[in-house]
């Protein structure tokens, strides 16, 4: 977190002030009291506050009827647990107590806008700072010493210098060390390993009481590879929980750490029966992709899944700015080429955004003619296959370099989800072609996937999934993939589409492969950002009132447990 000197005073004063109550029961409320007396009101500042309505909500809801008591008692403790994952994000990413924070802001309206953004920077608009008394956003959060630069780091001595689970500090004498999660998130992590082993004890299914006990394990010892083999093994539970330390997107600095985040789970049995059959084609796909041979050496994991499901708890990282539609973990490498991933379709939270934005976006930005092929069916699929298409391609340098992961730094989650948009829509024409998807023409995925680009840019530069829309558009559009009538409305070129899918494939997959950390760096500062024309169509939608993305009413209450 970055304050303004004048702020740091202020909280310094106050944080002094509360060090001589002495009355552990009064030191509570004079602590809020004296802070809210000496800390000044935090204001909008630099955007409009139309702004403020860029989300819509929703209720995150589903039918529990089919679940026994024991699973209901479990789900509460999940989300009991996942409200800690959420406490150890907002200080990941922000530092300052949440409650503290959002107390300072008088605005109801403005005081959502924080609470959904984690702190006062805009996640869908670069980061921007939205409250007066802020300074930018440190792009490695709080994960590192603000003032600590990438070199600096890159020349220590640390030992785990580029550790998922730990963060970097300095000692009393300025050098750089690392502190492990297990340890500086040692009480937080305590209380969630309990809240998952009583979970456990009421799970029905063996497997997902297994992996609970070992995900709780992984909390108190920072290791979480077991706990991930285990997840992989699970196959018949109808509640899920993703839990723990998961994405880097967070770590814009080196891309290396990774924030906390949860999602509570309930398995939609029937979508899932209809989606078993595809993680099987993985092997011959990865072999047919418009790549060198040498790029696609890796075979994927052959024990992979997908399973759609409603989501009834968001926590962490997961629910920040935009919201996650699909999920594909485990992101450890070698657990990838052992078991595969397995592939979460957030079904009721991807319904919400096809119909309250998509089909919205489709109306003000795709000719009337082929707005008929813009279906729930290919949004999912192509969502779907997006997930589906981590697996493919190569998760080791060919040059050398380690892991793609580590070779690309701060840029390989931007180029890694560009890869899965491409090659998920690279699937879904090689699987229709073979006829094993029956719903839908390649003219439902093609326009789907056209108006799927306006919506995830929206998402801004800050975002990972953002920046691979902008490079994809800026791509297509060189590629001749769409043409823009006379009112400003874009048509699908559908052999130049089909060219474009399979050029950009290519390029990425050799980046990707060599660990091509300048030219990466380089087509970003070219295709990454948004050009004016561009511009001008999503001032369009905010015209138009078109929410960017969605928030929720979630919780307990909600599920009446």
């Amino acid at each position: 977190m970055r304050l303004s000197k004048i702020s740091q005073a202020l909280i310094i004063a106050s944080t002094l002030a509360l060090g001589a109550c002495s009355d552990p029961a009064t030191n509570t409320s004079t602590a809020a009291n004296t802070q809210q007396s000496q800390a000044p009101g935090y204001e909008l500042v630099n955007i409009e506050p139309s702004r403020l309505d860029i989300y819509t909500q929703v209720t995150l809801n589903t039918d529990l009827s089919h679940l026994s008591d024991n699973q209901k008692q479990m789900i509460a403790k999940l989300i009991d647990a996942s409200k800690l994952m959420d406490d150890l994000f907002w200080k990941q990413s922000f530092g300052m107590d949440k409650e503290t924070f959002l107390s300072r802001i008088n605005d109801e309206k403005v005081r959502t806008f924080a609470d959904i953004n984690y702190g006062p920077w805009d996640r869908l608009d670069g980061d921007k700072v939205f409250l007066s008394g802020f300074e930018e956003k440190s792009p490695g959060a709080e994960f590192y010493p603000h003032d600590m630069s990438k070199e600096e780091l890159n020349a220590s001595d640390i030992k785990d210098k580029k550790g998922l689970y730990s963060i970097i500090k300095r000692d009393k004498q300025g050098k750089l060390y690392s502190i492990a999660y297990s340890e500086i998130y040692g009480e937080e992590l305590k209380q969630a390993a309990k809240l998952l082993l009583e979970a456990s004890t009421l799970a029905d299914d063996k497997e997902f009481a297994n992996y609970l006990k070992l995900r709780a394990d992984a909390l108190l010892n920072n290791s979480y590879q077991t706990s991930d083999f285990a997840w992989m093994d699970m196959k018949n539970n109808p509640i899920d929980v993703v839990i723990g330390p998961i994405e880097t997107y967070e770590d814009q600095l080196f891309g290396y750490r990774a924030g906390f985040e949860s999602y509570v789970l309930v398995k939609d049995l029937a979508w899932s029966e209809r989606l078993a059959k595809f993680a099987a084609f993985l092997p011959e796909l990865q072999t047919g992709l418009p790549v060198d041979e040498k790029y696609k050496q890796e075979v994927p994991g052959s024990d992979a899944d997908l399973n759609a499901y409603d989501v009834i708890y968001y926590a962490g990282h997961s629910n920040a700015g935009s919201k996650t539609i699909a999920i594909n973990l485990p992101n450890d490498e070698q657990v990838q080429l052992e078991k595969g991933t397995r592939r979460l379709q957030l079904k009721n939270a991807m319904r919400a955004k096809f119909d309250k934005i998509l089909l919205p976006i489709a109306d003000q930005l795709i000719v009337p003619e082929q707005r008929k092929h813009i279906t729930f069916d290919a949004f999912f699929a192509n969502t779907m296959f997006h997930e589906v298409a981590h697996g493919l391609g190569i998760k080791n340098t060919i040059t050398g370099k380690g892991t793609v992961r580590q070779s690309l730094q701060e840029h390989a989650s931007a180029i890694e989800e560009g890869k899965a948009d491409i090659l998920g829509l690279y699937m879904v024409e090689q699987l229709l072609n073979k006829g094993e998807i029956t719903e839908g023409t390649i003219e439902d995925y093609y326009i789907t996937f056209m108006a799927g680009i306006f919506r995830s840019v929206r998402f801004g530069a800050s975002s990972a999934h953002g920046k691979a829309n902008m490079i994809r558009f800026n791509f297509f559009k060189e590629q001749g993939a769409f043409s823009k009538n006379e009112q400003g409305l874009y048509k699908v070129n559908m052999d130049k589409m089909a060219t474009a899918m399979k050029n950009l494939s290519n390029l990425i997959l050799t980046l990707q492969g060599d660990g091509d950390y300048q030219k990466v760096d380089q087509l970003i500062a070219t295709h990454g950002d948004i050009k004016a024309e561009l511009k001008a169509d999503l001032e369009k939608l905010a015209q138009a009132n078109i929410p960017v993305d969605v928030t929720f009413k979630q919780g307990k209450s909600v599920l009446g447990l």
